[in-house]
């Protein structure tokens, strides 16, 4: 066979077998099938679908691209969350230390920010020393004796994944419900686990804009879950709005250890409790979702989540003075707020727009070999719901280049509406599917 011959049957709207698709995977991850071949692929692929047993087989061919984590010696159930990706997400940070005081055991494998969504590895590298690239021994040393690791992908691990997601970013094929599937799958596949949370998705700041597309993405990852005898939990939550109040990445760091404090905003609250409910219902250490969240709370109010927190940074070389003296956290040099442009209610706060301009304060990245900038982000003074003077703060801009703030403000200003009267504001939680 040659990749030609299947480029076309594709672009024609045929089907591949699962012998093709492993030799397409295997040969594009080993070099003899080229990039501008698989990127013709990957447009095929986003216009025509994958069916059932093409989606099965590709996932499969990524999984086994590399190697398997075999983390068999670890006797505590073995429960990750992954989130499809949101402006202000942080709910990882704060989540695996909750559920792994819990005797959970996390093997948190965490991606990088691209776009208007940020990434949870950039994140916690703003911690001084924290490194997330991990091999596999140290990544299932480090599980084996805190419970908890919060990691990358490693060069081994679905290498073919690695190199499809640069691909994919580059030719506008991302939103394609198959292809974000089998990347999401086949790396937690690879993590030998006894259960998965999903977090996924939906509206403005997501990828998944509408609640229809976000269920078939919920339902397809769900799926090749069954198929694999994964037990699998996806909500579908609101990302009209960022969750929480802080965008970027030391800042949202400082917001996740509020939370393990037993503080932070009510939304970003309400979801992590949420999936770490879920979680610990999926490991048999809870019965229903009160129990869980009794655990959690527990786990916080005893100061045991962040301790964990604090164990795992340790382990991975970095710096727990953090988590009392946020203040060692990088801090951009210059501050300017943006003022309520009238007296009323705010009705929406874009994340889109939010996320954006977080990326081009320099907290995100347009093209996957950018440097993040860890200090600089938005905070956000008024959520949608709450009342505001004309002239008072709705958001406060934290960076280091005045090139770069006047590129994010119009998108900012922009993001806010204010009305003389209050909307409704949806639920957090919109959905859910199960295995």
């Amino acid at each position: 066979m040659t990749a030609i011959d299947l480029i076309e049957r594709k672009r024609d709207g045929g089907r591949l077998s699962t012998a093709e698709i492993g030799w397409l995977i295997k040969n594009y991850t080993s070099g003899s099938v080229t990039d501008y071949q698989m990127a013709a692929m990957l447009m095929a692929a986003y216009i025509h679908g994958l069916d059932r047993a093409e989606l099965f087989a590709w996932t499969d061919a990524m999984l086994h691209s590399g190697d398997l984590l075999d983390l068999s010696a670890i006797k505590a159930p073995k429960i990750d969350k992954h989130s499809t990706g949101g402006v202000g997400d942080k709910v990882s940070i704060p989540l695996a230390p909750m559920v792994a005081a819990c005797g959970v055991a996390v093997p948190m494998m965490s991606g990088r920010g691209l776009g208007h969504t940020g990434g949870t590895l950039d994140k916690l590298e703003t911690i001084p020393g924290f490194t997330t690239n991990l091999d596999p021994n140290t990544f299932a040393r480090i599980l084996s004796d805190t419970g908890l690791v919060l990691g990358g992908q490693s060069k081994t691990l679905v290498p073919a994944d690695q190199k499809l997601y640069a691909l994919r970013d580059a030719t506008g094929t991302v939103p394609s419900i198959p292809l974000i599937a089998s990347s999401i799958m086949s790396k937690k596949l690879a993590e030998d686990l006894d259960g998965l949370v999903l977090d996924v998705k939906v509206g403005e700041g997501a990828f998944m804009e509408s609640p229809d597309q976000a269920l078939e993405l919920a339902e397809t990852l769900v799926g090749i879950g069954q198929a694999y005898d994964l037990k699998v939990v996806a909500l579908l939550t609101n990302m009209d709005a960022p969750l929480g109040r802080e965008v970027g990445n030391a800042n949202e760091i400082a917001e996740s250890i509020a939370v393990l404090a037993g503080g932070g905003p009510d939304d970003l609250v309400e979801i992590t409790y949420a999936l770490g409910s879920e979680m610990l219902q999926l490991a048999g250490m809870a019965q229903d979702d009160e129990a869980a969240r009794r655990l959690l709370r527990a786990a916080v109010d005893s100061g045991a989540a962040m301790e964990k927190f604090a164990a795992v940074i340790e382990a991975q070389g970095g710096d727990p003075r953090v988590l009392d003296h946020p203040g060692l956290l990088p801090k951009a040099r210059y501050q300017q707020e943006l003022p309520a442009s009238r007296t009323g209610y705010v009705t929406l706060c874009d994340a889109r727009n939010v996320g954006v301009a977080a990326m081009r304060l320099g907290a995100g990245r347009e093209r996957k070999e950018d440097e993040i900038d860890p200090a600089v982000g938005i905070s956000i003074v008024a959520k949608p719901g709450e009342q505001v003077d004309e002239g008072q703060p709705i958001a406060r801009i934290s960076f280091n280049d005045e090139g770069r703030l006047a590129m994010a403000l119009p998108l900012l200003k922009r993001a806010f509406h204010i009305a003389s009267i209050p909307a409704g504001q949806p639920p957090l939680i919109l959905g859910e599917v199960r295995s």
